[in-house]
């Protein structure tokens, strides 16, 4: 089932939480991706220097200031891109990184576009999920709810009995920044293989 955009509102940290174990699918001419989210990271509009809109709103983090429930894409040292879930009020500029994601479904096309054979390789880190899933800049400001890019609850591949329990979440500080690196703002699922790094 998809998520309704009721799911994307409330705190961006609560909403980084509840992405875990949800599953992201993009559908593109050569085939459809789909991963299950078992690692992100939150990035706040206010008290938070290493969120893209921590100075205001900008050609590149436009998006970023959209309606809760859209795509945030954006381009790192000038070769990888990555994937953002944008949450709260359209004009706050607020979203959620997704960091890694478990395969779940077309593996030997996310294989090939990696170029590895190694599972755990292939979605375990922002830039390595976006090209896995053969996603691109196109999608930004794209909403979460359409036929080629769509965020779906955690029943549509798991019995209802096993989603029903609340999976197992561990918070930590953030990777690769420098500014407020200190915050408590990065979650994954406690047991996965396919986290960037615990």
């Amino acid at each position: 089932m998809l998520l309704d955009k009721s799911f994307f509102k409330g705190r961006t940290e609560s909403v980084a939480k509840r992405l875990l174990g949800t599953y992201l699918v993009h559908r593109a001419p050569e085939g459809r991706t789909v991963g299950r989210i078992v690692e992100t990271e939150a990035y706040l509009f206010q008290g938070d220097p290493a969120c893209h809109a921590h100075r205001g709103m900008t050609k590149r983090n436009r998006s970023m200031f959209g309606a809760a429930g859209t795509s945030y894409i954006y381009l790192i040292y000038g070769m990888y891109y990555c994937f953002n879930v944008v949450t709260g009020p359209e004009g706050v500029g607020e979203a959620v990184l997704i960091r890694a994601l478990e395969p779940v479904e077309g593996l030997e096309l996310m294989k090939r576009r990696r170029g590895t054979e190694k599972m755990k390789n292939l979605c375990s880190g922002p830039g390595k999920l976006v090209m896995a899933m053969g996603m691109d800049a196109g999608l930004d400001g794209a909403a979460l709810d359409s036929k080629r890019l769509c965020l779906l609850n955690r029943d549509a591949y798991e019995p209802r009995i096993r989603s029903a329990r609340r999976p197992k979440i561990t918070t930590t500080t953030r990777i690769g920044i420098k500014k407020g690196a200190e915050l408590p703002l990065r979650y994954y699922l406690s047991g996965s293989e396919f986290v960037s790094k615990k």
